[in-house]
């Protein structure tokens, strides 16, 4: 018997909505994706309005029925992916009291050197919140993006705001909400505020922490499981989306649970690496694990008593969005053959590694010598520094535009490979690792990553959509439709293999060490330039 469900993947540009259709196997029957704005602001500001979230959930839900001819009866279930780290605060009627702020935001410094930089100090961070947190959740709010320091700017900044707010949600939570009317948040988001005990047995928000880090605990709303029912649709919103009331929504995860889930990543060891807007390499493990100096953490994941290793990388895709602006679409004439693809978000994306593909495989492996640092809106790990910015190293007079492109990309693969080493001093990482996002759709990027980083490379056949993947098993999960973890492996299939070519390993061996020094020698200069210390 064939059993429908819709899975929403809400992501920093866009919001796609699929129709899956599960049986033997899981299969994407339709899909529709609505773009909306990122305001980044002057103040290191970045923002998303809930609103455009919804519009974009409505508008593509429609397209996606009426494409797909399945009755909105037929539907059994929805679940989310969402970026994570957001911030949207909530009134009692649930109503958004200001635009979300977006895991990219990084006006949270001051408020991170308060709560967490004075005092007697360990990797610069004071000892005793240091260790509490560490205890207690497996990780620590190190980042200026973290949620707790957006949550603790506009209690400083916006009194006004704050003194409304009833409940601190995420992104998806946001979109939860106007589903059901219900305030809940799953544990993987929860786990990544920081605020939540994830000691085994024990998980529920800490009171010790949000007395520590002055957070009032009745903002933190119900939780639940990422296969639970977080309720139905009302009839509100089911008048919206055109479905039906009391279709059951299930709790979902953020990107990187639901990304993992999604590329089959179920057993322990099982590594993944994501290349879309951000990035991350991402390790399977049955306990927790923290790297502070190298910025690496593990959050709590979609299988019950599994967390997922992560090291993130700030802007990963969007380096290539930047080349397409940049150094392609003002003086290439070949690319998108001159067409207007604003309307068309998809045409762009596919395009764009066609082009790719085409472009850089003239340049040879090394760029010519020509190496770029993609930490175009600063870093999350192996360092955590929002001041770091992107370099063109060692352009000549002979460098041409399909050298630097290349390069983008060499630079990309080059901190994935820095992060698989920082991951690898503390758990065994294979010699096979999938791989998912957007530039899997490239052999070109595919083959650049089994060369760089010297392992055996799983292209995910629906690599745009891992996420909603995740979101549609994690349906069939909470359905009865899916008989266990165990099973998620076999129903997702593999597009293409690569291996290294062990030719290239000298010149990649020699770009990436000189990569790695390039941020310990500019560090001091990032920080002048962008608002640091002098």
């Amino acid at each position: 018997m064939d059993h429908f469900v819709l899975a929403y993947d809400i992501g920093t540009t866009g919001a796609k909505t699929c129709l899956y259709k599960i049986g033997g196997s899981l299969e994407l029957i339709a899909s529709d994706l609505c773009e909306y704005p990122l305001y980044i602001l002057e103040n290191g500001g970045a923002e998303q309005d809930v609103e455009d979230w919804w519009n974009a959930m409505t508008v593509t839900t429609r397209a996606v029925m009426k494409e797909s001819g399945i009755a909105a009866e037929q539907i059994e279930g929805m679940s989310f992916c969402s970026q994570m780290q957001g911030l949207v605060l909530v009134d009692k009627e649930g109503r958004p009291l200001r635009r979300a702020m977006s895991y990219m935001d990084q006006r949270g410094g001051l408020q991170q050197k308060r709560g967490l930089k004075r005092g007697i100090k360990i990797a610069g961070m004071n000892v005793f919140r240091l260790l509490v947190s560490l205890y207690l959740t497996g990780g620590v709010s190190a980042s200026v993006k973290d949620p707790l320091w957006k949550y603790k700017w506009v209690e400083e900044n916006e009194p006004e705001i704050f003194s409304r707010v009833h409940k601190w949600l995420d992104v998806k939570e946001a979109l939860i909400l106007r589903c059901t009317d219900r305030f809940v948040m799953t544990d993987d988001s929860a786990n990544a505020t920081f605020i939540y005990n994830t000691r085994k047995g024990r998980r529920h928000w800490s009171r010790t922490l949000c007395r520590i880090f002055g957070v009032k605990y009745e903002h933190m709303p119900e939780m639940i499981g990422a296969t639970q029912s977080a309720g139905v649709l009302t009839e509100s919103a089911a008048g919206s989306l055109g479905l039906k009331a009391g279709t059951p929504v299930f709790g979902g995860g953020g990107d990187l649970t639901l990304i993992s889930l999604g590329s089959g990543m179920t057993e322990e060891n099982d590594t993944h690496i994501y290349m879309g807007t951000s990035g991350w390499v991402a390790s399977v493990l049955k306990n927790r694990k923290v790297d502070i100096d190298s910025m690496i953490a593990s959050i709590l994941g979609a299988r019950p008593g599994y967390y997922n290793y992560i090291g993130e990388q700030e802007t990963s895709g969007k380096c290539l969005e930047w080349v397409r602006d940049h150094l392609a679409l003002d003086s290439i004439g070949i690319y998108l053959e001159k067409r207007d693809i604003a309307e068309d978000p998809e045409t762009v994306y596919n395009t764009l590694y066609e082009y790719l593909s085409e472009v850089i495989s003239q340049v040879p492996p090394g760029s010519n010598g020509v190496i770029f640092t993609p930490w175009l809106h600063g870093n999350r790990a192996p360092f955590e520094d929002p001041h770091a910015r992107g370099i063109f190293f060692n352009i000549n007079l002979n460098t041409g535009k399909r050298d630097m492109i290349r390069a983008v990309v060499e630079g990309m693969i080059f901190h994935n490979r820095w992060l698989l080493e920082s991951i690898g001093k503390h758990v065994p990482i294979g010699e096979t690792v999938r791989f998912a996002g957007g530039g899997a759709q490239s052999d070109v990027t595919c083959q650049i990553l089994a060369d760089i980083t010297g392992k055996k490379i799983e292209a995910v056949a629906d690599s745009k959509n891992t996420g909603a993947a995740g979101a549609a098993i994690l349906c069939g999960l909470g359905l009865g439709i899916i008989d266990g973890y165990e099973k998620v492996k076999e129903i997702i299939p593999i597009r293409k293999t690569f291996c290294a070519r062990n030719e290239h390993r000298e010149i990649y061996d020699k770009n990436y060490s000189v990569f790695k020094r390039l941020y310990g020698t500019n560090r001091k200069s990032f920080a002048i330039l962008n608002g640091g210390k002098k």
